[in-house]
């Protein structure tokens, strides 16, 4: 239960205000918020959980237990960073004419891939050494973070304060990344 219940709260945490939330928003405004929206996140991002899950378990088997520990500790802290500074402004994809899904599941598979959502399902994946629970965890958090964006549309950044969940989940992942680093080293038990 724990890779479930970790790569879901950090999936939640560093989904939001990240470009991939932004991403999905407009395409709500662009192509209403539709079942074929929801679809096309539920796939591209089930797909990138896997993927990275995967990638995880293969990494656990080539490094030491604190090598792990360390590379769990690194996509805390680049995940950290990525939510503490400035993203850019995000495209709609205008000039696609592939309708709403593909349209919607190509750019989001496109941003989600190599995020820092995904380095920390796969550190979490290494670390518990339960890639399915990871996975599972980290989409139904990538979905959390991901859904009410594409209901919300335009308005998710009225609604929901967007820049203060970004500035306090960057600062708690930092502190938590930090902790994880130095438990790495052994400087911490």
């Amino acid at each position: 239960m724990d890779a479930l219940i970790t790569s879901l709260l950090l999936a939640v945490i560093a989904g939001f205000g990240d470009r991939a939330q932004l991403f999905v928003a407009a395409m709500s405004v662009r192509f209403g918020a539709t079942w074929r929206i929801y679809a096309a996140i539920a796939g591209a991002s089930l797909l990138n959980c896997f993927i990275a899950a995967y990638c995880g378990a293969l990494v656990s088997q080539w490094i030491s237990v604190d090598a792990v520990l360390l590379f769990y500790a690194l996509s805390l802290l680049f995940a950290a960073g990525g939510m503490l500074f400035f993203r850019p402004r995000v495209d709609a994809l205008q000039g696609w004419r592939t309708g709403a899904f593909l349209t919607c599941w190509f750019g989001l598979l496109v941003l989600q891939f190599g995020d820092k959502g995904q380095f920390i399902i796969a550190a979490t994946a290494a670390r518990t050494h339960d890639p399915l629970l990871a996975a599972l965890g980290g989409w139904i958090g990538t979905l959390a973070a991901f859904l009410p964006a594409a209901m919300l549309g335009e308005r998710t950044g009225q609604i929901l304060p967007v820049r203060a969940i970004r500035l306090g989940g960057g600062a708690a992942l930092l502190i938590v990344g930090l902790v994880v680093a130095l438990r790495a080293w052994g400087i911490l038990d």
